[in-house]
């Protein structure tokens, strides 16, 4: 659990439920200001019923929920949040320049129109009607609108489910630039590629429960288990799967690869065994590998998984 003296977010014991099924069960996230922290599940885990949490647009059943030690409604109310929720709508008829004017007037602070489409690189797009926008292009201007307030904590729930690689690289550059202003980002995702190359930590959610909370590099490493990969023409499975600390053995077109818990100690067994194995690579899990560890059932878990929920 991330401890500072001066947090943007803090959630302790958090539960809600609709009916009969728990969406969050016991949940503690503390965030620090200048964060970027992913939320990362698959659909159904907890993600988007935690973020309406903690904007204060839904009332958990029991815990509590602070942002700068004020209530989410009170710091919603304050201007220090934007927010770009799942299937936000934009006002049909309105023009982008008109719609950000619009809630620019509305904030005691805002950023300028132009500054912000500059920054999230729509510039062109100021006149366009927001029924005449693509996908991308929409998302792009929920976050525009999200950011013309000049928050402090900026959420995203799913922010670029309609964009294309590149225009997620693009905005994520963009997000990465504003944190270095001192804003705070929390976002929900179920990409891989972006919980690992853009938050400084993941909070992993799973059933309703945190089941990790740490650097993706951490929670990588945190299992032990590492990938050797390596050009071995002719060896069958069966040659290695007796080598020390081997887990799991794969040959493909002519490639090796073995999943160990001791990297090391397998890669000296290899290298002692067959010498004449070439582009050796080690590799940590993936944070798929790391969700797909941790949400099994915990009798299934060994020692190293159960170490993993204590980050």
């Amino acid at each position: 659990m991330h401890s500072s003296g001066n947090r943007a977010v803090e959630g302790r014991g958090i539960r809600k439920a609709f009916g009969g099924t728990v969406a969050l069960d016991g949940v503690d996230v503390c965030i620090g200001a200048g964060e970027i922290v992913a939320l990362f599940g698959p659909n159904g885990a907890g993600k988007t019923t935690l973020i309406s949490v903690l904007l204060g647009l839904l009332a958990a059943d029991e815990g509590r929920v602070e942002l700068w030690g004020t209530s989410p409604r009170d710091a919603v109310a304050g201007g220090r949040v934007g927010a770009v929720l799942q299937g936000g709508a934009l006002p049909r008829g309105a023009r982008v320049g008109e719609l950000l004017r619009f809630l620019a007037r509305l904030s005691s602070r805002p950023l300028g129109v132009s500054e912000v489409l500059g920054m999230v690189g729509i510039g062109e797009l100021e006149p366009r009607l927001v029924d005449r926008l693509s996908g991308g292009e929409a998302q792009r201007v929920r976050v525009a609108a999200a950011l013309i307030g000049n928050p402090e904590l900026l959420v995203l729930d799913e922010p670029t489910a309609a964009m294309d690689v590149e225009a997620r690289r693009a905005l994520w550059a963009v997000l990465r630039g504003e944190v270095g202003d001192g804003r705070t980002v929390v976002f929900s995702t179920h990409y891989l590629d972006e919980a690992d190359a853009f938050a400084d930590r993941v909070v992993m959610i799973g059933r309703g429960r945190v089941i990790a909370d740490a650097s993706p590099t951490r929670i990588k490493d945190a299992l032990g288990n590492r990938t050797i990969r390596c050009r071995a023409p002719g060896v069958e499975p069966t040659t290695v799967s007796a080598l020390p600390a081997v887990d799991g053995v794969a040959c493909r077109a002519g490639h090796l690869e073995l999943r160990s818990h001791d990297s090391d100690t397998t890669l000296r067994a290899l290298l002692a065994a067959l010498p004449e194995v070439t582009d050796i690579e080690v590799s940590s899990l993936s944070l798929e590998d790391a969700y797909l560890a941790l949400t099994r059932p915990y009798s299934d878990r060994g020692d190293a998984d159960a170490r993993l929920l204590e980050l």
